[in-house]
């Protein structure tokens, strides 16, 4: 780090320079993103469930891309719109590479009873597009508006819609909430730092961090599937990081320059100290977010790229662009201020309050500790009610289109083949005929949960079965009874020389979240031993770290807890707006990434400048106190300004998006404040000298890489 800081010392502008040229010129390339994000990749791809979709595949019974609801005008029959409809339904096919076209007008008897509403004044027009259609996601919105039919209401729903209303909302949400968070955040730091230029240097390297952001995810398109939820979470997460980080290293730089350092030598300095800080909490983070990788689902993945790319650019521009911003300003940090004091003045009210804070906490440790953890139970008690479940149609706003069109769908069409399919197949290359298929069939039938089995199609070695799920009974929800239906299904006996497969869109949801409890150890198991690995080099100790990892399941047990008795026991979702559900399995495992490293960041923040204190002579009381005292005010800062950037997820019209954007400021709220500002100091005091014991070759270690030498 001492030779890195001399380079950028002595390179400053050629590292500002070359840091703004790579990230503008990515930038402009990394805009291109939107058009190539994933709306799918929430199936687990080895699961059964997406075995069977591979097979049914090729039996010629694709997924509708579109499907039209068309709504006879008062006074007219749905078949006296009929030539309207083909009309417009065949002008569409002659413009448009189209795989597959089925209409109430034009089905046969068996599918029209699926075509038409129960009051049967509305019906259906699927519309599947070919591979070579030329329709691309920037242009998909130009299609629904041509198979309007004039004078007769119509709507549109099916899986390319909603996807696309998805992607919409995400981009429009981006754009608002980044026009929100950065002039906030900026009023907040000048604020913090009494001084327009103190304050702009993290904002500026947070919009660096955005772009680069985008750019990131633009290259790692060309290597896997990216969702469109990373979008927003990856460029919302590297501004608040960068901007955290700025403000860690710019109060670092001035605290230098007023202890009398040169320019030159508070920025050195600084490098060496906050510096090296932020390198670790890279670290931590990125590790956390690695943990995501484990998973099968493209979408987790992708979702754990993007927050491992923000945080590595954060680091990174902090590392280059920040240090190499304040070699350029030197004493100029402090300009553009009310008041040449201002800064000082702040800074020693922020050391007096929350000395004086942890002063009080150290004089009853243990009540302060049993209190606060019992509290932080209590709200942790939902958790265990938890159920995961999916991202659907009802995350969009209810007044969207698309999600119209869906619960028109849902509550005035008969069942349209929702269930479960049976795939029989063969284990000795031979396709199953006659009392295997009647057996299964039989079988299926008798299931609870299950309305009728038709045969749907066979090739090579298998036939296929449809089995569609009858309306839930006994106070089951939907989900619960296709679910149960779907196990059900799979304990079936299957014929000699056969294997039985149970697939379906229920299935894949069910499988995905089997994959996510299957992994969701060894994802945690990865997050707790890298932390502990990184915060031993960082720290020097085994006790610290160790009680780092347990504060970070303090707060991760609290958010949880207030999230399932909010979004899904329904306590408050209507002032949210948001519709009860099972949490959704992809964005709990992302919450628990981000919150495990947040938290484990302001530790890292807090017990530095402990182990600075510690390893310059001072007593573990007074190590405490000179921690909170230089950090008290730049942690409730920088979760303040992460509470203001993520929060801004909290105004999207995505109800998974608001679930995320609360667990964030929950998190943040508690974390910042409860557990490093109150428990963390009563814990240290009474853990006394333990805090600070290690094995000699840890020490030996620690003094050529950690934090504090």
């Amino acid at each position: 780090m001492t030779r890195w800081a001399s380079f950028v010392v002595s390179h400053k502008r050629w590292v500002l320079a070359i840091a703004v040229v790579i990230v503008a010129l990515s930038g402009v390339w990394g805009i291109g993103v939107f058009s190539k994000l994933s709306e799918g990749g929430f199936v687990d791809p080895g699961s059964e469930a997406a075995e069977v979709s591979s097979l049914v595949s090729g039996l010629g019974q694709p997924t509708p891309d579109i499907v039209a609801i068309y709504t006879a005008p008062e006074g007219k029959t749905i078949d006296d719109i009929g030539p309207q409809v083909t009309a417009v339904l065949d002008e569409f096919q002659s413009k448009y590479s189209v795989e597959n076209v089925t209409s109430y007008w034009t089905a046969n008897a068996a599918a029209k009873e699926y075509l038409v509403s129960n009051d049967g004044t509305k019906a259906l027009a699927t519309i599947t597009l070919g591979p070579d259609s030329g329709i691309t996601f920037s242009t998909f919105a130009d299609i629904p508006p041509q198979l309007v039919v004039p004078d007769v209401t119509s709507q549109f729903a099916g899986g390319s819609v909603v996807g696309v209303s998805f992607s919409t909302t995400l981009q429009s949400d981006l754009v608002r909430s980044e026009a929100i968070a950065i002039p906030i955040t900026l009023i907040l730091l000048i604020i913090i730092f009494g001084g327009v230029v103190a304050a702009a240097v993290p904002v500026f390297v947070g919009i660096l961090s955005v772009v680069s952001a985008l750019a990131i995810l633009r290259a790692l398109t060309t290597v896997t599937e990216v969702s469109s939820f990373s979008i927003n979470v990856a460029s919302l997460l590297g501004l608040g990081l960068a901007i955290d980080y700025g403000l860690f290293i710019v109060s670092r730089y001035r605290e230098e320059m007023r202890a009398g350092a040169e320019p030159t030598d508070a920025v050195v300095r600084t490098v060496l100290t906050a510096g090296r800080t932020v390198l670790f909490s890279g670290l931590l983070l990125i590790c956390a977010f690695a943990g995501m990788l484990v998973f099968p689902q493209p979408v987790v993945k992708s979702l754990g790229f993007g927050a491992m790319a923000a945080v590595a650019g954060a680091a990174i521009l902090s590392l280059t662009a920040v240090p190499a911003l304040l070699a350029i300003l030197g004493r100029r940090i402090n300009s553009l201020t009310w008041s040449k004091t201002a800064s000082d003045r702040g800074e020693a009210r922020a050391q007096k309050f929350w000395g004086g804070v942890v002063t009080q906490v150290m004089r009853k440790p243990g009540i302060v500790a049993i209190v606060i953890v019992a509290v932080l139970l209590v709200l942790s008690a939902p958790i265990l009610k938890i159920n995961l479940g999916e991202v659907d149609y009802t995350a969009l706003p209810k007044n969207d289109p698309a999600r119209v069109a869906v619960e028109t769908l849902n509550t005035e069409f008969p069942t349209t083949g929702e269930g479960a399919t049976i795939v029989l197949r063969g284990t000795d290359g031979q396709k199953p005929q006659g009392s295997p298929i009647a057996d299964v069939t039989t079988q299926a039938e008798a299931v609870d949960g299950i309305a009728r089995v038709e045969f749907s199609g066979s090739a090579d070695d298998y036939v296929a079965l449809q089995a569609t799920f009858s309306e839930p009974i006994d106070g089951e929800t939907e989900v619960e009874s296709s679910s149960d239906a779907v196990a059900s299904l799979r304990k079936m006996t299957p014929p000699q020389n056969t294997e039985i497969l149970v697939g379906g869109s229920r299935a894949l949801v069910d499988d995905g979240n089997a994959a996510i409890a299957k992994w969701l150890p060894a994802m945690i198991a990865i997050m707790v031993i890298s932390t502990l690995i990184l915060l031993f080099l960082a720290f020097g100790s085994i006790v610290l770290p160790i009680k780092a990892v347990l504060m970070a399941g303090l707060s991760l047990g609290a958010t949880f807890g207030v999230l399932t008795w909010v979004f899904q026991e329904g306590h408050g979702a209507d002032l949210l707006g948001v519709t009860p559900a099972p949490l959704e399995a992809t964005f709990v495992v992302l919450i628990l990434a981000v919150v495990f490293g947040l938290s484990t960041d302001y530790e890292v923040f807090l017990m530095s400048r402990m182990v600075e204190a510690r390893a310059a002579g001072a007593t573990t009381e007074e190590a405490v106190i000179v921690g909170a005292q230089r950090t008290g005010r730049i942690v409730t800062a920088a979760a303040l300004i992460l509470i203001f950037v993520t929060g801004a997820f909290t105004i999207s019209e995505l109800s998974i998006m608001r679930f995320l954007g609360l667990g964030m400021i929950l998190a943040l709220i508690v974390d910042a404040t409860i557990i490093r500002m109150l428990l963390v100091p009563s814990l240290v005091k009474l853990m006394g000298e333990a805090n600070w014991w290690a094995p000699a070759w840890m020490k030996k270690v620690h003094e050529k890489v950690g934090i504090g030498h």
